[in-house]
């Protein structure tokens, strides 16, 4: 008889049956069973022997077990997973969802404006259609703790775009990608790319603003104070360019790390899984010396541009004693700084109730 194929049945019968061992052996294979004791004698030669050996029977119900349920579990969750990674893929090879600029801008889209090995990294233009003269330029530097947000979120100076401002949304690397000092390097780097194009887009390269939220407002800032810190400027992409701004905008940003953690928040800012212990690539207290250097507050100078600062008194994440110190250094030396506390705001704020302030000072700086 050819040698069958075991089923589950045949297994489990093989290691249940106690008494299929000598007498008990020859009853089975006369009675009911006779057809199953065959075809297990044929597959495994010696059914007296494959019945006594009840570890043997075990073993084949785990992998009979294994090749009916565990199996096709497993090839079922392989499938799912993927469909999910084939489907994260195809989505970041889409464009993403696109802000729609306001009426009579036009929109530049995904301009690769440097590359750190084989990484490239964008920013995306908004120029108003009818502009006859060179134009200022706004640059948007989005927030998320350094480890979120995208320059397709929110663009809150997009509104300026229709009264005669250029705005570029900048990219650059999060955290979980390349620690400080990178994503200070790629807003320079961008910095350097659209004074490098200016002539291009028709833009003012003596009228360039940072303006940032959040984390975007702690890398506006911190381009403002560190214009010729060579330490900051990265080694790659247009270096042969100016990363200089005439003014910054800054929505709430952190300004001096070693003392983020001090006042009470709903973030342990010093905590080893902190947004900035992961900015700096270990525990904040643990990096004093480079929580400094990436401090705005560090390069203040007399030669920083005009500052405006807002930032909400309810702030819960950053705290306002952080826009406090930052306006305090700044006036302290000398630098225009106009700050704004906003009254019973909390963190995050970007409506266009808030975009007054912002516009009569861009009109008076960069008149």
């Amino acid at each position: 008889m050819a040698a069958a194929k075991l089923e589950w049945e045949d297994i489990q019968y093989l290691w249940k049956r106690k008494d299929t061992v000598g007498e008990g052996a020859d009853r089975h294979r006369r009675g009911a069973y006779a057809p199953r004791a065959m075809k297990i004698a044929a597959f495994g030669g010696d059914f007296r022997r494959c019945q006594k050996d009840r570890l043997r029977g075990e073993f084949w119900q785990n992998c009979l077990m294994f090749h009916r349920t565990l199996l096709p579990l497993m090839v079922v969750l392989a499938t799912c997973v993927g469909s999910t990674l084939q489907a994260q893929t195809a989505s970041s090879n889409q464009p993403a969802s696109r802000l729609r600029p306001p009426a009579g801008v036009t929109a530049v889209r995904e301009l690769e404006y440097g590359r750190v090995r084989s990484r490239s990294l964008h920013l995306d233009l908004y120029l108003p259609e009818k502009a006859t003269n060179a134009l200022p330029l706004i640059i948007w530097i989005h927030g998320g703790a350094w480890r979120a947000g995208s320059k397709n979120d929110l663009v809150p100076p997009l509104a300026l775009a229709a009264e005669g401002y250029a705005v570029a949304s900048v990219e650059y690397r999060l955290s979980q990608e390349a620690i400080f000092p990178a994503q200070i390097y790629d807003c320079k780097a961008a910095v350097r790319w659209l004074r490098a194009n200016a002539a291009r887009y028709h833009l003012d390269p003596a009228k360039f603003v940072a303006w940032g939220a959040s984390a975007g407002g702690h890398l506006a800032a911190l381009l403002g104070t560190s214009d010729g810190v060579a330490a900051l400027e990265g080694h790659v992409n247009n270096i042969d360019q100016s990363s200089a701004v005439q003014a910054v905008v800054d929505w709430y940003g952190p300004s001096d790390l070693l003392q983020i953690g001090i006042p009470d928040s709903d973030i342990k800012h010093n905590e080893p899984g902190s947004p900035e212990s992961q900015l700096m690539g270990g525990p904040l207290l643990e990096n004093k010396d480079k929580a400094a250097a990436a401090s705005p507050v560090t390069y203040v100078s007399k030669k920083s541009p005009p500052f405006l600062i807002m930032h909400g008194d309810k702030d819960r994440s950053v705290p306002f004693n952080q826009s406090e110190l930052l306006d305090a250094a700044l006036r302290k030396a000398g630098v225009d700084s106009t700050f704004i506390p906003v009254k019973g705001v909390g963190h995050g704020f970007s409506g266009p109730q808030y975009l007054p302030p912002a516009r009569e000072f861009l009109k008076r700086c960069l008149k």
